[in-house]
């Protein structure tokens, strides 16, 4: 079986995947949440590279967000920060510096150290 999960929003051609070590903390980060909670996953503009990636909980679900779900746990995306994010696989890293979520974007040109801001 794949170890990830890849959703495509109609026009956009290429597929977003969710990793089965993201899926499992998205799904223990939610649990104490309540009902409906889903994280949120979203680019914009700042960071020190140009663009940053966000992370957030959200008990809501826009009509053009794209939904990701994967072994319980839900992803949205909102259409603006999908063309960014095309291709890419959201990953939970947990190493000698910390935890957290980390997305490997084909698109990105540059990153900075931590992983958080891009540029294309």
């Amino acid at each position: 079986m794949s170890d990830v999960l890849t959703e495509t929003k109609p026009g956009t051609g290429k597929a977003i995947s969710l990793s089965d070590r993201a899926a499992r903390r998205i799904s223990e980060i939610v649990a104490g949440e309540g009902d409906g909670v889903m994280l949120r996953v979203s680019v914009s503009g700042g960071g020190c590279s140009g663009f940053q990636y966000g992370f957030t909980l959200d008990d809501h679900r826009d009509a053009d967000d794209l939904v990701i779900e994967k072994s319980g746990a839900t992803v949205l995306i909102d259409s603006v920060s999908v063309m960014y994010l095309e291709g890419s696989e959201i990953d939970f890293v947990d190493d000698l510096i910390g935890s957290s979520f980390k997305i490997h974007n084909p698109n990105a040109t540059a990153s900075c150290g931590c992983g958080t801001s891009f540029s294309i």
